[in-house]
């Protein structure tokens, strides 16, 4: 199955691209569409697609511009440009950058259908040649190879004379003049300990580290790949950086097996302090479970964190490892996921008819117990902080009817949620929880992008996604389309707007990809769920 994500500024032919095409039946994910490069530009880092369809005329950014920056940073997309008639420079220039396919307006399925077979078919084959180990192998085997392997690892090991230093590196095809420096380790393991799936996804890397320009890489022993990255000020750095950890992880679970762990070490301003920033990404990597999977670690959070927390504290419950997905979820839901989990919790119970009391009660002692998980790892005791959801009174009341069970739902969640906020300081938390206010206040601009919102917790587009997804366990898209749609079924149940206006008052630019997500998210058109909402019986 190969992921699609289609971009043109004319809503028509992206509901042409998304309805008149049998994408399951064909192979393909179509994942997401935009109406201009900037917005595109923000969804395709997170959702990471395959293969982009773009027009090559639109506003703000172009197709090109696009194709450009997609290139760059996400070599392996393959992109098709849509085009029409006289725009023949643009082609040429297209063609200059790299593009796939270019396909001539007005264009039938059938003929969009053949061009993402063919670009599905280049993958094919680059993955195969990529996973070609002997060709890894005989890279590793040649004199020149072998050369620049040492010296680099003899450089984070301080262990190469530091004198003339440049020079030699300028012989070997380095450039390593730069203002800051850090060094970059991912781990890379198979599940089930394959050593073809561990040696396939290594090879991948390896080859598409390669291309990078900002660093310069090696593999030490046969799974750890270590990255010298450089940059002229810290914030090009870190964007860099985060871009490329997130990259690695991207490429190295293609297959399921392999998992990645990525460990960040410490800002260096010299090329003689390239091993405390090595010592610093390997403490890291010591330190962590052999099992963790997929995810990146920055030695300067943790020192923040460090910092700013002291030893233990309300900080901890960003780096909790829970079993119960309640817990979890708890920790960063929103004001606005109180409704989508008390929903949730009416959905088991309808679908248990004649079982009220018993369901009910089982749901509110479980939320309860939840509740004083976190309470209690924030450092405070339920027994004194709120003692009444603790009485077999309010459990008794609570299991009443579906008014007094909802009410009690909303009275536990939303003491949680302010207790939460009261004591969490961390720099997670803070960054987590002002993040998601900024989406509740902004979900109705379609302009709300992974980039503003990056921009108003201050960091970096990259740094922030890699936080977001791995301390909410979901991706931003993810949970921005969730907010927007749970906003919208709130409309459509409290009011009598049309189908068209819950899309543009809930930040979707087109109604028709507002139906289409909302299908795909609920399993039902907004029709068919509006229509259920008015007649619970039918």
């Amino acid at each position: 199955m190969y992921s699609v994500f289609a971009v043109d500024d004319e809503p028509i032919v992206l509901e042409g691209i998304r309805s008149k095409i049998d994408w399951e039946g064909s192979g393909f994910n179509f994942v997401g569409e935009a109406t201009d490069g900037e917005i595109a530009l923000s969804m395709l880092h997170e959702l990471k697609p395959d293969i982009l369809i773009t027009d090559i005329k639109m506003p703000f950014m172009d197709g090109l511009e696009l194709a450009a920056a997609i290139k760059r940073i996400q070599p392996w997309i393959k992109i098709i440009i849509l085009s029409g008639h006289d725009e023949f420079d643009y082609a040429k220039k297209a063609i200059s950058i790299g593009i796939e396919e270019y396909l001539l307006k007005p264009f039938t399925p059938d003929e969009l259908l053949e061009s993402l077979k063919k670009a599905a078919a280049q993958i094919d084959r680059e993955r195969k040649q990529l996973s070609d180990i002997s060709k890894l192998r005989e890279e590793l085997k040649s004199t020149e190879m072998l050369k620049k392997k040492e010296f680099l690892n003899n450089l984070v090991h301080a262990a190469e004379d530091m004198t003339g230093i440049v020079e030699k590196s300028q012989e070997l095809g380095f450039n390593l003049i730069s203002r800051f420096y850090k060094v970059m380790i991912s781990r890379i393991q198979s599940r089930t300990d394959n050593v073809q799936n561990l040696q396939e996804a290594c090879s991948l890397l390896n080859s598409y580290s390669t291309a990078w320009e900002q660093a310069e890489c090696f593999f030490h022993h046969s799974n750890l790949l270590v990255c010298i990255f450089k940059g002229s000020t810290r914030e090009e750095l870190d964007e860099s950086i985060f871009h490329a950890a997130e990259t690695i992880g991207h490429i190295a679970t293609k297959n399921d097996d392999c998992t990645v762990l990525t460990a960040i070490g410490k800002t260096v301003e010299h090329l003689s302090q390239l091993n405390l920033s090595y010592e610093d990404a390997k403490r890291i990597l010591d330190i962590e479970d052999k099992e963790s999977q997929n995810r990146i670690i920055s030695s300067d959070d943790l020192e923040e964190d460090s910092a700013k927390n002291g030893q233990g504290g309300a900080a901890e419950i960003l780096e909790l490892k829970e079993n119960d997905p309640l817990v979890d979820r708890l920790k960063y839901a929103g004001q606005n996921e109180i409704a989508a989990i008390i929903d949730e919790s009416m959905a088991l119970i309808r679908n248990n008819p004649g079982q009220f009391s018993v369901f009910a009660s089982y749901i509110l002692v479980d939320l309860i117990f939840a509740v004083s998980k976190l309470v209690e790892k924030l450092g405070g005791d339920i027994k004194q902080v709120n003692p009444e959801i603790l009485q077999r009174k309010f459990l008794e009341q609570a299991v009443l009817d579906e008014a007094h069970f909802t009410k009690a739902m909303e009275q536990v969640l939303s003491f949680a949620l302010e207790y939460r906020d009261s004591k969490i300081t961390g720099k997670y938390g803070a960054v987590i929880l002002k993040a998601k206010r900024f989406i509740e206040e902004n979900y109705a601009d379609p302009n709300t992008t992974l980039t503003t919102v990056a921009e108003a917790v201050c960091l970096s587009p990259n740094h922030f996604s890699t936080i977001f997804s791995q301390e909410c366990k979901t991706t931003f898209i993810e949970y921005l389309t969730n907010v927007r749609i749970e906003n919208a079924k709130r409309l459509m149940k409290e009011t009598d707007m049309k189908g068209y206006d819950i899309a543009y008052e809930c930040g979707f630019s087109d109604p028709h990809y507002f139906s289409y997500i909302f299908k795909k998210n609920t399993g039902l058109s907004p029709r068919e769920y509006k229509y259920k909402e008015d007649n619970p019986s039918s």
